[in-house]
């Protein structure tokens, strides 16, 4: 997250996440706290789209840990709200199917993902997934984000192991969709470890980056080492 808000609580109290709400959710609130350091976009984008993103960062019993979204790519802001200020969420997986509004859908990040939505038996039909990022949002909330140069990023959920060889199938399956659309695809794989992105699990790395609430680490497996120490 570019820019962080001062956390609302001491920070020995963050020491948990909600688990109603996962890394990627979409959550629709019924106000946003002002702070003094908060960059001069944030108002205006909250009043236009009013969600946040769920991210990976510890909070106290009561908050959850949120980013929020500007125009802009660069235009990214870290922050917490209330629980009782969340109306809804939207999952990743529940925007799978879901289709961009009339005259959106010739963007590339929407030509790969409709390409996705519409092969039964592709690369992801045996796997929970969903967009997330500019495409995620503008899907959940309606407003405008996707630009033409806008990636295409993907959730897929792993609780358990993904053999090396059907994340390296996968990728490249994923290589070939992007390159037939003209538009990068970034998929990470949500293991119980955090999240892991699938080129490197696929590249068969001794250890691979995992990013969790508690913060990122190397590690040889990502379900192994929960097996082991009992991380979620």
């Amino acid at each position: 997250m570019r820019e962080c808000a001062a956390a609302p609580f001491p920070a020995a109290c963050a020491t948990s996440c909600d688990a109603r709400w996962r890394p990627h959710d979409l959550l629709r609130l019924r106000r946003l706290d002002s702070c003094a350091e908060e960059p001069a976009w944030v108002r205006d984008a909250f009043e236009r789209a009013p969600y946040g993103v769920v991210r990976r960062a510890l909070a106290a019993e009561g908050f959850v840990s949120i980013g929020v979204r500007g125009a802009q790519r660069a235009q990214r802001y870290g922050t917490w709200v209330h629980a009782d200020d969340i109306v809804s969420a939207v999952s990743p997986e529940s925007l799978a199917q879901t289709q961009p509004d009339a005259g959106r859908d010739a963007l590339p990040s929407f030509v790969a993902l409709i390409s996705l939505q519409r092969d039964p038996s592709g690369p992801l039909a045996r796997f929970v997934w969903g967009p997330t990022g500019s495409t995620g949002f503008e899907l959940a909330t309606h407003m405008p984000t996707v630009s033409e140069s806008s990636d295409l990023d993907l959730l897929i959920r792993v609780p358990d192991r993904l053999a090396l060889n059907v994340a390296s199938a996968l990728l490249e399956q994923l290589r070939t969709l992007s390159t037939r659309t003209g538009v990068r695809i970034d998929a990470q794989l949500e293991t119980p470890a955090g999240g892991v992105a699938l080129a490197e699990w696929a590249a068969g790395k001794a250890r691979v980056l995992a990013r969790h609430a508690s913060g990122p680490r190397l590690i040889a497996d990502p379900w192994a080492s929960v097996a082991q120490d009992g991380t979620t």
